[in-house]
Protein backbone atom coordinates (compact mmCIF):
# COMPACT_ATOMS: atom_id res chain seq x y z
CA UNK A 1 0.00 0.00 0.00
CA UNK A 2 1.32 3.55 -0.74
CA UNK A 3 1.56 6.26 1.36
CA UNK A 4 2.89 10.43 1.17
CA UNK A 5 6.39 10.12 1.19
CA UNK A 6 6.11 13.87 1.36
CA UNK A 7 3.90 13.75 4.91
CA UNK A 8 6.30 11.28 6.31
CA UNK A 9 9.16 13.87 5.29
CA UNK A 10 7.42 16.44 7.03
CA UNK A 11 6.65 14.98 9.95
CA UNK A 12 10.34 13.91 10.35
CA UNK A 13 11.04 17.47 9.88
CA UNK A 14 8.96 18.66 12.67
CA UNK A 15 9.91 15.66 15.31
CA UNK A 16 13.74 15.83 14.38
CA UNK A 17 15.69 13.86 16.89
CA UNK A 18 13.60 13.22 19.38
CA UNK A 19 14.95 11.09 21.91
CA UNK A 20 12.85 7.77 22.58
CA UNK A 21 11.69 8.37 18.59
CA UNK A 22 11.57 5.39 16.01
CA UNK A 23 9.75 4.87 12.85
CA UNK A 24 8.52 1.45 11.33
CA UNK A 25 6.04 -0.02 9.43
CA UNK A 26 2.13 -0.43 10.82
CA UNK A 27 -1.54 -0.26 9.19
CA UNK A 28 -0.12 0.01 5.76
CA UNK A 29 2.26 2.91 6.39
CA UNK A 30 4.64 4.47 8.62
CA UNK A 31 4.38 5.06 12.17
CA UNK A 32 6.40 7.18 14.39
CA UNK A 33 6.74 5.88 18.18
CA UNK A 34 7.96 7.73 21.33
CA UNK A 35 9.48 4.73 23.43
CA UNK A 36 7.77 2.38 21.87
CA UNK A 37 4.36 3.83 22.30
CA UNK A 38 2.61 5.06 18.59
CA UNK A 39 2.72 8.48 18.40
CA UNK A 40 1.41 9.52 14.82
CA UNK A 41 1.60 7.84 11.31
CA UNK A 42 0.88 7.79 7.53
CA UNK A 43 -1.65 5.78 5.85
CA UNK A 44 -2.22 6.90 2.24
CA UNK A 45 -2.71 10.75 2.20
CA UNK A 46 -3.71 10.57 6.41
CA UNK A 47 -2.18 10.90 9.34
CA UNK A 48 -3.31 8.88 12.21
CA UNK A 49 -2.61 10.38 15.78
CA UNK A 50 -3.01 8.96 19.38
CA UNK A 51 -4.72 11.24 20.94
CA UNK A 52 -5.96 9.07 23.84
CA UNK A 53 -9.53 8.80 25.02
CA UNK A 54 -10.18 11.59 26.86
CA UNK A 55 -9.24 14.08 23.88
CA UNK A 56 -10.61 11.93 21.41
CA UNK A 57 -14.14 13.99 21.09
CA UNK A 58 -12.55 16.98 20.81
CA UNK A 59 -10.42 15.90 18.38
CA UNK A 60 -12.90 14.46 16.50
CA UNK A 61 -14.80 17.93 16.16
CA UNK A 62 -11.46 19.28 14.55
CA UNK A 63 -12.04 19.67 10.97
CA UNK A 64 -10.74 16.95 8.77
CA UNK A 65 -11.06 13.69 11.47
CA UNK A 66 -12.63 11.08 11.60
CA UNK A 67 -12.61 7.89 14.14
CA UNK A 68 -9.73 5.64 12.79
CA UNK A 69 -10.88 2.27 12.13
CA UNK A 70 -8.28 -0.85 11.93
CA UNK A 71 -9.50 -4.09 10.16
CA UNK A 72 -13.15 -2.53 10.48
CA UNK A 73 -12.58 -2.27 14.18
CA UNK A 74 -13.18 1.33 15.92
CA UNK A 75 -9.69 2.49 17.72
CA UNK A 76 -10.84 4.15 20.88
CA UNK A 77 -8.21 6.94 21.10
CA UNK A 78 -7.08 7.37 17.71
CA UNK A 79 -8.05 9.38 14.76
CA UNK A 80 -7.52 9.98 11.29
CA UNK A 81 -7.00 13.43 9.68
CA UNK A 82 -7.53 14.00 5.75
CA UNK A 83 -3.90 14.70 4.67
CA UNK A 84 -5.69 17.88 2.94
CA UNK A 85 -6.16 20.15 6.50
CA UNK A 86 -2.65 19.18 7.13
CA UNK A 87 -0.98 21.65 4.07
CA UNK A 88 -2.06 24.40 6.55
CA UNK A 89 1.44 25.69 8.14
CA UNK A 90 0.60 24.79 11.67
CA UNK A 91 -1.87 21.76 10.81
CA UNK A 92 1.11 19.04 11.36
CA UNK A 93 2.64 20.97 14.36
CA UNK A 94 -0.71 21.49 16.09
CA UNK A 95 -1.72 17.39 15.87
CA UNK A 96 1.65 16.21 16.69
CA UNK A 97 1.14 18.30 19.32
CA UNK A 98 -2.05 16.60 20.37
CA UNK A 99 -0.65 13.00 20.07
CA UNK A 100 2.77 13.99 21.76
CA UNK A 101 0.52 15.23 25.37
CA UNK A 102 -1.21 11.46 25.42
CA UNK A 103 2.03 9.72 24.04
CA UNK A 104 4.51 11.34 27.06
CA UNK A 105 2.11 10.40 29.54
CA UNK A 106 2.11 6.57 28.93
CA UNK A 107 5.30 4.12 30.29
CA UNK A 108 7.74 3.37 28.09
CA UNK A 109 7.51 -0.44 25.80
Amino acid sequence: MAFDEHLVERIRDEIGDLPGLSAKRMFGGIAFLLHGNMLVGVRDDDLIARVGTDAAEACLALPGARAFENGGRAMSGWVVVDGAVLDEDSGLSDWIGRAREFVETLPPK
